[in-house]
């Protein structure tokens, strides 16, 4: 086995693990892959004879690429929408009982997830590349360019706000799902006053299309006037919808039969909806993957 065959075999071998630090890391499968892409790059024009440990220098790569680009999304100064990570997490709810749905979205590191988007980039790369995957914190000072203390110091604060993230609460999820099927089935069947009675009267909805997505308002205020938009633009796909847990809320996706037309996450308090944020970005709906009861 010549040199470029065995980083080839080492390569695959390590590559789970290695998209599983980046989608830790970004938050985005598509950006995870691209991670897991460059870090390819890298080790083939590398000399990596002297290295011993082939899955720990790749995973210090992998830091090092997702850093990068965690830099370069915070430098354009994206934002998210209200609610949305970089990818939703969407749980289907079609048959599944509560309690296991908060489980499952407890087990794909739903709250976690929603914790590191609040994290600088390094003390993200310091607590999932430490906390998560054992990498020592000797390896990980050069790669945030910060002292041994300075690094432990980054995944402290990062630990310190994760041990904070709320747990999943099956009850609630289980009454707040009614609330979604009522909203579903005022939906289809174009019922005003129903729909009325499942809105909080201050009810915000907020909407994101993309460059690409059909045309939604970015806010609209108020029941009476986010119950005409959902009649307006909702009621001929909402046959098509059907309850989820979106980011560990109450929500819905609609699903045709070749792809995502939308997926909405809804907040509700004392039985009626607060807030609604609604996604038909294409270009993001492209990478949403629904997780289905085991």
């Amino acid at each position: 086995m010549n040199a470029s065959e065995w980083q080839t075999e080492q390569f695959e071998q390590h590559r789970a693990h290695l998209r599983a630090v980046a989608r830790r890391m970004l938050g985005s499968a598509a950006e995870a892959d691209d991670a897991v892409q460059e870090a390819w790059l890298r080790l083939s024009r590398a000399d990596t004879s002297d290295v011993e440990n082939m899955r720990a220098w790749l995973t210090t790569v992998v830091g090092r690429i997702c850093l990068d680009m965690l830099r370069a999304r915070q430098a354009r100064r994206e934002e998210l929408a209200d609610g949305w990570l970089p990818e939703p997490i969407v749980i289907d709810q079609r048959a599944g009982d509560p309690e296991h749905e908060a489980l499952l979205a407890d087990s794909v590191g739903l709250a976690l997830l929603v914790v590191l988007e609040t994290l600088t980039p390094a003390e993200r790369l310091a607590f999932v590349l430490h906390d998560m995957f054992g990498v020592p914190f000797e390896e990980i000072s050069p790669v945030v360019e910060r002292s041994v203390p300075a690094t432990r110091q980054l995944a402290s604060r990062a630990r310190r706000r994760v041990r904070g993230a709320p747990e999943p609460r099956p009850k609630s999820l289980d009454q707040q799902r009614r609330v979604v099927e009522a909203f579903l089935d005022a939906s289809r069947n174009g019922d005003f006053e129903a729909l009325l009675a499942v809105l909080d009267p201050e009810v915000v909805f907020r909407g994101e299309g993309g460059a690409s997505g059909p045309p939604v308002p970015p806010e609209v205020h108020g029941a009476e006037r986010v119950a005409r938009l959902v009649l307006a633009r909702g009621t001929p796909s909402a046959p098509l919808g059907r309850p989820a847990i979106v980011n560990g809320r109450p929500g819905a996706v609609v699903a045709g039969p070749d792809r995502m037309l939308a997926v909405v996450a809804f907040t509700i308090e004392d039985g009626r909806v607060t807030e609604m944020d609604l996604l038909v970005d294409p270009d993001r709906l492209r990478n949403v993957r629904v997780c289905a009861r085991r």
